[in-house]
């Protein structure tokens, strides 16, 4: 059983779904500390400009220490702004009549009080559906796991009975350190190999890296064999490229 484990992010790029559909079970993982302007809480859609980052505004003050699963969005008007910038940067994409009033929708239903990780997995769960991924989703939060790093990831794959973890190669700076608690458990570890595959694009040059809902709105039913044309084989650790801390993105 192969199971990967990454934060919620907001809008997330293209490689976040390539890692949930390669999964068994895809965790979410929302019970570690915060990071303020981390992917979590931003990512980017494509513009005439080029790439434009779209933040939720969340408290953050006095609350250093807080879960993901904690954050609260601080101004639940924020999605006027972001549903704006979507229009207009997309009104003209192929598929936009077709999927935008419900990615709008989501946005809009966030209000007072609403919890960023909770509008996160509800948009993960809405592209999830678009993409036709059925991989199962659970949140690190519901499962009482302890430890911390490394020891927290041996503890959830123990926990689901996995025998091999697929990481996001971003991990591998701190991972590749504790491979051997992860061999003691009897887990192998592999790390995720993603090429961004170029694709119908408004406003060129062509800008990789930007949300799925770019392909989405561009590409509609074609999205998915997009998204999975850019996998290639899981790098082993002895193949890990040097300097992976740059290569990952929300």
């Amino acid at each position: 059983m192969t199971i990967a484990i990454s934060q919620p992010t907001y809008l997330p790029w293209l490689g976040y779904f390539d890692l949930i559909d390669q999964s068994d079970t895809f965790v979410v993982l929302d019970s570690v500390q915060f990071e303020k302007q981390s992917w979590q809480q931003r990512n980017r859609i494509k513009t005439p400009p080029g790439l434009l980052w779209l933040t939720v505004p969340v408290v953050f003050r006095g609350r250093l220490e807080q879960r993901i699963h904690e954050v609260e969005i601080r101004d639940p008007g924020f999605w006027q702004k972001h549903v704006r910038a979507i229009e207009l940067s997309y009104r003209r994409a192929p598929y936009f009549n077709r999927y935008f009033p419900q990615v709008a929708e989501i946005l809009q239903s966030c209000g007072p009080g609403c919890l960023l990780a909770d509008l996160n997995l509800r948009l993960i769960r809405w592209f999830c559906g678009i993409l036709g991924i059925q991989t199962p989703l659970l949140r690190s939060s519901s499962m009482n796991e302890e430890g911390r790093r490394s020891e927290f990831l041996v503890n959830v794959c123990r926990s689901l009975r996995a025998d091999v973890y697929l990481s996001p190669l971003g991990s591998a700076s701190y991972l590749l350190e504790d491979i051997q608690r992860f061999s003691d458990a009897g887990i192998k570890v592999v790390f995720q190999h993603y090429e961004h595959p170029e694709y119908r694009q408004l406003f060129p040059p062509f800008c990789p890296y930007a949300s799925v809902l770019d392909l989405i709105l561009n590409e509609g039913e074609n999205s998915m064999a997009i998204l999975r044309s850019g996998r290639k084989p899981s790098f082993r650790p002895q193949e890990v490229p040097y300097a992976t801390g740059s290569l990952e993105n929300g």
